[in-house]
């Protein structure tokens, strides 16, 4: 376990490499010039030539990138063009809200996904089955953006049941502990403060958990007809073993595999792709600080924030891949 841990390690520093080469060069080849959007359109040629040198942007692209990769190994990723922060600092402090939102979906569309897959996978062909399948498949096939501007306008707009946007009210705070609005409300004692920030959280995280609860639904679904065919399943009814044991014990465990692989792809995917969520909503996360960066060129902030994603998703996996030697005893042993 420890050398294939050591080996999937490798293969995170080699992903982090690649992933950094592609969005350095990437940006690079956009059209546009960083000093004439920093200092206007009004600036001499002079004040436009001190800042390219200032910035490095005069010299050879492989040569500000090895000076880029030889700051990143000392855990340094430049300064913000616009906010004049470090780069990875702003990252971080958008991070949360992007985690936040990303990991209650997560817990939404599992908590709901599961439970629908087993209950479908159980009794096939039956009026449970057929609802589950339709309803997936609207799920699967709506966009995020549409389904969230019809939440806007029902729960929020029309009913008024829930907030249409931000974190909290005007001139609410929570106090900052983790960045996390709800767990920071939860660790103040604040009950308050935890109610109206579940509110908030309420109609992003329904809209992002949307595709990722159909597909953890059909997942654990078809692996659930595919394992209550196999012979140890049929071996265990055959023995008199009450049908919930056997659907706990030899259909669900071998069946979570591969739906333990779709939801940490799926953590992964809602870390990178709630950047619409975000932006209906009007989240200050990391996926609008993302497109914000790109649209003015700020180039240290998009290459901390793509490594930062990217080692989050690698590290997920690891997770992942380390969570199978706990469901099937085959890959303990091997």
């Amino acid at each position: 376990m420890a050398r294939y841990t050591l080996s999937r390690l490798g293969q995170l520093i080699l992903v982090l490499v690649g992933v950094s080469i592609v969005v350095f060069f990437t940006m690079h080849v956009l059209p546009g010039d960083v000093a004439t959007l920093l200092l206007g359109e009004r600036a001499t040629e002079a004040q436009l030539t001190q800042l390219r040198h200032q910035l490095g942007l005069d010299q050879p692209v492989w040569l500000q990138y090895l000076q880029f990769a030889a700051q990143a190994v000392r855990g340094e990723l430049g300064v913000s063009l616009r906010s004049n922060h470090a780069a990875l600092a702003d990252v971080w402090t958008a991070f949360p809200v992007t985690f936040q939102l990303a990991l209650t979906s997560l817990i939404l569309a599992t908590g709901i996904g599961v439970p629908l897959g087993v209950l479908a996978g159980t009794k096939p062909n039956g009026w449970l089955d057929n609802i589950v399948l339709t309803a997936t498949l609207f799920g699967v096939s709506m966009p995020i953006f549409w389904l969230g501007l019809m939440l806007l306008l029902l729960f929020g707009a029309w009913l008024e049941w829930l907030p249409i946007g931000g974190l909290m009210p005007t001139g609410v705070d929570v106090p900052r502990i983790t960045g996390m609005t709800v767990l920071d409300s939860l660790i103040a004692g604040r009950a308050d403060l935890l109610w109206i920030s579940l509110r908030y959280l309420t109609l992003p995280a329904v809209a992002l958990a949307s595709i990722p609860l159909a597909m953890i639904t059909r997942i654990t679904r078809s692996e659930m007809l595919a394992t209550a065919s196999l012979d140890h399943v049929r071996t265990a009814r055959a023995k008199g073993m009450p049908e919930r044991l056997v659907i706990v014990r030899h259909i669900l465990r071998n069946a979570l595999i591969p739906v333990v692989t779709v939801i940490g792809l799926q953590l992964g995917l809602l870390l990178s792709g709630a950047v619409l969520t975000e932006t209906i909503f009007a989240l200050p996360g990391l996926g609008r600080l993302m497109v914000d960066s790109i649209l003015s060129r700020d180039y240290p902030v998009v290459q901390a924030g793509a490594l930062f994603i990217a080692f989050v998703f690698v590290l997920v996996n690891l997770l992942v891949d380390l969570c199978y030697a706990l469901l099937d005893p085959r890959i303990r042993r091997a």
